[in-house]
């Protein structure tokens, strides 16, 4: 398998064997970094990571990773360069690309990483946008077949706003690598009609399937994986909670959804994750909402504290696999000598 130059811009773009070939890289590194053994493969390659939004995972996992494979990284934050400000994106690219061997991106738009991929000359990674979060789905089936010791045909459940980006690279995923996805949510929040159609084309090939249901209970059934994401994402305006909340509170993961799934069901969540009132925004809407929502007055939102911080949370797992998958990606992409 050879994927040098390769941009990770969303998984439509990627074969299932290439998808099963990074986990597995993925795998065979962290194994390496906890023995101890170095993997210094990219000594003297420098990766710039272009940030519109902050993030601990996403930032941290590209730097760790990457100083583990031996190459420099300089941070652009959300005021570090003048993309779209005083410099077009094509512009960007171009100038970012005489300097660096690869790019990470993590922003609004899915059409600036396609278009900086496009002009930069060199491998894109997309740590987020708006439509498509490709890294993380990576990190979350490293964290699977870590828990089951494979991928095809787990029942892989969904529950939230089903439209953003986790949603549809969720749907993806699973799509090609043989899962049977389900969203539960209300139908307004469904992935859309023509991201489900060309899924289902998918599924076709690798024996997948996709359901969608609207009873939170229902929903969880014989599930393998419950997996949920909060409900307002960065960037989006504080008037969209309220409407958010009213959606989405009877879709909260709480422990009667977990009784609901398999016997050996986990839980994730991409984090951050509201469920205490340990953090600003758990304490602002447990005090605006908390008296005509009761099951969020104590700071839960998407998920409660007595599942995050249960046996069958794999949340933190999942986090740290962020760093081996990204560093699977970084390496694969820019050197063919690490077999």
């Amino acid at each position: 398998m050879n994927l040098k130059g390769r941009s990770l811009l969303t998984l439509l773009d990627y074969s299932p064997d290439e998808i099963q070939y990074l986990i597995n890289l993925a795998k065979r590194l962290k194994e390496e970094k906890k023995q101890g053994i170095p993997h210094r493969y990219l000594e003297g390659k420098n990766i710039v990571l272009l940030f519109q939004k902050d993030s601990t995972r996403t930032r941290c996992a590209f730097e760790v990773g990457s100083y583990d494979l031996g190459c420099q990284v300089t941070y652009l934050g959300p005021t570090g360069s003048q993309m779209g400000k005083k410099e077009s994106v094509k512009d960007t690219a171009r100038v970012l690309g005489g300097m660096f061997d690869g790019i990470e991106f993590r922003g609004y738009l899915q059409s600036d990483v396609e278009a900086l991929a496009e002009f930069s000359g060199v491998p894109v990674y997309n740590g987020l946008t708006d439509q498509y979060h490709p890294t993380q789905i990576l990190a979350d089936f490293l964290t699977i077949q870590e828990k089951f010791g494979y991928l095809k045909d787990i029942k892989f459940t969904y529950y939230g706003d089903a439209r953003n980006n986790m949603g549809n690279s969720l749907m993806i995923g699973c799509a090609k690598m043989g899962m049977h996805f389900k969203a539960v949510a209300p139908k307004n929040l469904w992935p859309r009609k023509e991201l489900i159609e060309q899924c289902q084309e998918i599924a076709k090939q690798t024996g997948a399937t996709l359901s969608f249901e609207t009873d939170p209970i229902k929903g969880a059934k014989d599930s393998d994986v419950i997996y949920t994401d909060v409900w307002v994402s960065m960037g989006e305006p504080k008037d969209v909670w309220l409407k958010r909340i009213r959606e989405l509170h009877a879709y909260q993961v709480s422990p009667e959804i977990m009784n609901e799934a398999s016997k050996n069901a986990i839980f994730m969540h991409c984090l951050p994750a509201f469920h205490g009132l340990d953090t600003e925004v758990g304490q602002q809407i447990a005090l605006e909402f908390g008296q005509d929502y009761p099951n969020v007055k104590h700071g839960e939102l998407e998920v409660t504290d007595k599942v995050i911080e249960s046996n069958q949370s794999v949340v933190f797992e999942e986090a740290e696999n962020r760093m081996h998958t990204i560093k699977a990606v970084i390496l694969a992409s820019l050197s063919d000598d690490y077999e």
